[in-house]
């Protein structure tokens, strides 16, 4: 199974692919998200290490299910032929309605058939003020109109 765009990569199939993560990751659907990434794809998010598909939709159905409303913004940073280093910021409350922006790094790298074989996410949450809110959109897919993080100066 091929995953569109394939490496090696150059600026603009690199930043295809990032907006396409983007774009699964915003539809909150583990299983779906799960099928970028090999069968035995491994991950560190934090100081959790996830192996395989099945830990991948594991851990995002916990992910969603504890941060609410919630909305990323992925943006390109760097790559070479089969890697993708990417700055991202997401916003969500919990379950007591307290808002959270929060800030990482990753890195990943892709099989010859684009499929992520190796993700590393470096990830801090900052408290927020539902006013401070920046991330207004539908739940879903970011419109192409609304500003990334560069635009916002995060």
């Amino acid at each position: 199974m091929s995953r569109l765009p394939i490496p090696p990569f150059n600026t603009e199939s690199a930043a295809q692919k990032v907006r396409l993560a983007e774009d699964a990751w915003n539809g909150r659907d583990p299983e779906r998200v799960s099928l970028a990434y090999t069968e035995n794809s491994r991950w560190r998010n934090r100081s959790e290490f996830i192996n395989g598909r099945a830990e991948i939709i594991a851990f995002l159905t916990r992910k969603w299910a504890g941060e609410l409303e919630y909305r990323l913004i992925k943006e390109l940073w760097a790559y070479t032929d089969d890697r993708i280093a990417v700055r991202f910021a997401y916003e969500y409350h919990d379950d007591k309605g307290n808002w959270f922006r929060a800030y990482g790094n990753e890195n990943w790298e892709f099989d010859s058939e684009g499929l992520m074989r190796l993700r590393i996410a470096s990830i801090n949450d900052l408290p927020i003020n539902e006013e401070d809110r920046l991330f207004h959109w539908p739940q879903g897919r970011r419109p192409d109109d609304h500003p990334g993080l560069s635009d916002l100066d995060l």
